[in-house]
């Protein structure tokens, strides 16, 4: 009788264990499948509150396309945004670089630069944020979509947007800070 006590206990400690392993199983698979799903730009879904489209870290590199660009220059109407279009490979980039960095932290609690990385990789784009030590975020485009889709050829460009989101002012090539200081004046 003992020995069957022993077993029975067993057997439901054996179940009770079962069934916590499927609970967790579910758990996990319905966790994994919400980090899975596409964000709110990809299924159409609206954005939880105190969320952003906006990277927030410099070397974050979220991968965009044009509609989520779009969706993230929507979100920061309000506010002037400079928009700089630039590879780590594109030597006037590389020229205006430095220059890009000082204005952006001059406005930087006036206004938002976001970089758009173009036809290039994550790695040598981080290094580059990393030489030249931009403060601002940028998003990954490996394949110029933004750029062509906004109807450029070429890089760098340089668009600055008032706070209604309107086009205020664009350069094609590398741009200067004192005529990037200039036109952001314009729209602050």
């Amino acid at each position: 009788m003992v020995r069957e006590d022993r077993v029975a206990a067993d057997l439901s400690g054996g179940v009770r264990r079962l069934k916590r392993g499927f609970a967790l199983a579910a758990a996990m698979a319905v966790a994994l499948g919400a980090c899975a799903r596409g964000g709110p730009a990809e299924t159409g879904e609206e954005q939880p509150v105190g969320t952003t489209l906006l990277p927030q870290s410099r070397l974050e590199l979220p991968e965009f396309d044009f509609p989520r660009f779009q969706a993230l220059l929507e979100e920061l109407r309000g506010t002037p945004v400079v928009v700089n279009i630039w590879g780590s490979w594109c030597a006037p980039c590389r020229v205006e670089a430095p220059d890009l960095a000082k204005a952006s932290r001059e406005f930087e609690n006036r206004g938002q630069f976001v970089g758009v990385d173009i036809l290039d990789t994550r790695e040598d784009a981080r290094l580059f944020i990393l030489e030249f030590d931009w403060p601002h975020p940028s998003v990954f485009d490996p394949k110029g979509e933004i750029r062509d889709r906004l109807g450029y050829i070429g890089q760098p460009v340089t668009i600055v947007y008032d706070r209604e989101g309107r086009k205020a002012f664009e350069w094609v090539g590398a741009l200067n800070a004192e005529i990037l200081r200039r036109e952001i004046r314009k729209v602050l």
